[in-house]
């Protein structure tokens, strides 16, 4: 089954009504320079709104470049089932996180690595993380923002992609566009932000009802 993650969910409503809709994960922006960011007090009542009416829903928190404390203390706060590391993080340091998961008896937390992809040799790149993650995430790249732009990857240049982890797809992805990406690529699953927003961080139901819609037709 194709996943669908929303990303950028700021209130108990809307994260409420997009879970209903179909979304199989929600994501929280954990950069505070981000103008999708959201406290992780903030998350909490929303992430516990959400399992109560889809408890098979999984809660993505984003973070970029952060303390593997901070990484931590709010993924306690926030009751995060998947960390996505969404900076310039080494697999090293992945593979440090998950040791630090592991140790604070949270080994049952995903870990997801994302990569701007900006040539061929960011595709190379992502197959050094998969010792050490759960699953790889592609978005576009910005040269000063680290997701949302609303610009779409290259396509064609991913066909022969073909991890060992699941993978995400990202970058630009919109109702309008998703079933012409979906005809070129084979991900897992796909995360959708922007291409879903009137602004950051207020997502606009209609759309997510559209991209929902769309993604019954093809598997209708």
């Amino acid at each position: 089954m194709l996943q669908v993650k929303i990303c950028g969910i700021t209130t108990v409503e809307q994260g409420s009504a997009i879970a209903t809709l179909g979304a199989t994960a929600l994501g929280y922006i954990c950069v505070s320079s981000s103008p999708r960011y959201i406290s992780a007090e903030r998350i909490a009542p929303i992430a516990a709104a959400v399992r109560a009416i889809a408890p098979e829903v999984q809660h993505f928190g984003v973070f970029a470049n952060a303390p593997i404390a901070d990484i931590l203390s709010i993924t306690k706060t926030a009751d995060f089932s998947v960390i996505q590391l969404h900076g310039d993080e080494t697999p090293a340091t992945c593979q440090l996180l998950r040791d630090a998961l592991s140790y604070a008896n949270l080994a049952h937390i995903k870990l997801v690595k994302a990569l701007r992809i900006k040539g061929s040799e960011d595709l190379d790149t992502a197959f050094s993380y998969e010792p050490h993650i759960d699953m790889l995430l592609l978005d576009a790249y910005h040269p000063d923002q680290l997701g949302g732009t609303g610009h779409t990857l290259d396509w064609a240049a991913l066909k022969s992609f073909s991890p060992s982890r699941p993978w995400l797809l990202a970058g630009g992805l919109a109702p309008g566009n998703v079933l012409t990406a979906l005809a070129k690529l084979s991900p897992s699953g796909i995360d959708l932000s922007s291409g879903l927003e009137r602004s950051p961080g207020d997502k606009d139901l209609s759309k997510v009802r559209q991209l929902f819609d769309r993604l019954a037709i093809m598997t209708a």
